[in-house]
């Protein structure tokens, strides 16, 4: 037997089938807010500083921490302490997404407000349950691998809201595209209901106290007050100017004179599998080259990557020839390779700071944190490009400079020659 095949096994496992289906529920509405909605806004004559506020109905996915350990201490009386989440939380999200086609932006704009914000807490919800089930179904050997999928998946839902979504809206109306759109968290329920409940997610709190206290006392006490901060800095800095570079992504390529249906054809799929491709290959060289070496490469590259961006608004708008969209597809590509590459560091970089028996909790903080960024900061987006009169080019030079922050924490966090955070050592096997 070769020694690829015991990775072969596990590639193709049923784990890994049911990370490729977490990752695809947990990207979906999250790429609608990001991707579709701006369109929607930009198609219905808002201004860009009103959509690029927009991003502040994102606050649930930095505030998720706040309400996770409710989610580990408390189960439903059906499915099991993950599992019967996760099915409440798939059937309202396709409902939300549905209703929300319905409405007008111009004349329902506080309705749609309330929408968006359900949609986002019923998604950073649906995330925490997710990321849970996760870690309690993956040994730990697998945590890697599976993880990897997870986020591949999570890139490939892109391809609904911000590509078939986009074309579509050019040939149908907008509540026949929400709801197809909503249609596609039936395979995330499908899943759910076929799965079974892993065993380590049986151990619950037997408090309310001990779910809250417990998790932010022990990730405290094993890293240390001081270190921990240095963390916690870091996860909310990494990806900061990557995340602001595309905040109004969909806007600019449409000032740039591109349609719809050539950013969903074009833009979109050449950011998704560069993007998947980056992950992989983020992967493959951890294992190569060690976590910490890999944090340093890839966050120099988004940054360096961004200037592309730059390159892109100083030609201007203009007519979308071919030779103008090898031009944007290049950009992106590199753009979102290197932000893969990235993504594929942070998530194994957070992987190894939980731990398993308070997951739900500490998951939910780090990936909050991650979350600040796109929502905070990148509703600042429109303000900086319009009213602060930076123009894009200058505005894509802003985004460089801010991920640098990041970087540089990786001197106390990470060190080019030192050693990565410990994995915690738990159990987490199927109940089969």
């Amino acid at each position: 037997m070769t020694a690829s095949a015991p990775v072969l096994r596990t590639l193709f496992s049923r784990h890994m089938l049911i990370c490729v289906f977490t990752g695809f529920s947990s990207g979906l509405p999250l790429f609608l807010l990001l991707n579709l909605l701006p369109a929607w806004l930009k198609t219905e004559g808002l201004s860009l500083r009103t959509i690029g506020i927009f991003a502040l109905i994102q606050f649930p996915y930095t505030w998720k921490f706040l309400w996770a350990p409710l989610l580990d201490r408390y189960a439903l009386p059906w499915l099991g302490r993950r599992r019967g989440w996760m099915a409440v939380f798939h059937i309202a999200l396709l409902g939300t997404i549905a209703w929300l086609g319905c409405l007008s932006p111009k004349e329902d704009l506080p309705l749609v407000v309330v929408l968006t914000v359900s949609l986002a807490f019923l998604s950073a919800s649906l995330d925490i349950v997710l990321d849970a089930y996760r870690r309690n179904l993956l040994p730990d050997i697998e945590q890697e691998l599976g993880n990897t999928i997870h986020v591949n998946a999570y890139k490939i839902a892109s391809l609904v809201p911000g590509s078939l979504s986009l074309v579509l809206s050019d040939l149908l109306p907008w509540s026949q595209v929400f709801l197809i759109t909503a249609l596609f968290m039936l395979p995330g329920l499908i899943m759910t209901l076929m799965v079974s409940e892993p065993l380590a997610s049986l151990r619950a709190p037997k408090t309310l106290r001990e779910a809250v206290v417990e998790p932010f006392r022990e990730f405290m006490s094993r890293h240390g007050w001081k270190p921990a901060l240095y963390i916690l800095a870091f996860v909310l800095l990494y990806k900061l100017g990557d995340s602001l570079c595309t905040a109004l992504a969909t806007p600019f390529y449409m000032e740039m004179g591109y349609t719809r249906t050539q950013i969903g054809l074009v833009a979109k799929n050449a950011g998704l599998w560069s993007s998947v491709i980056g992950g992989i290959l983020g992967g493959l060289l951890m294992m190569k080259i060690g976590l910490n070496r890999a944090l340093w490469i890839f966050g120099i590259l988004q940054a360096i990557t961004t200037l592309g961006f730059v390159k892109l608004a100083q030609l201007g708008p203009a007519d979308a020839d071919a030779t103008r969209l090898w031009i944007l597809a290049g950009v992106i590509c590199l753009e979102t390779l290197a932000a893969g590459l990235g993504t594929a560091a942070l998530v194994s970089f957070v992987a190894r700071t939980t731990h398993p028996m308070y997951v739900a909790t500490q998951f939910a903080l780090l990936t909050s944190l991650t979350a600040i960024p796109r929502t905070f900061i990148n509703a600042s987006a429109g303000w900086l490009v319009e009213d602060m009169g930076l123009g894009w080019v200058n505005f894509f030079w802003v985004c460089f400079f801010l991920a640098l922050p990041g970087i540089l924490l990786l001197l106390k966090i990470a060190p080019w020659k030192g050693k990565p955070p410990s994995t915690p050592s738990s159990v987490s096997n199927d109940s089969s």
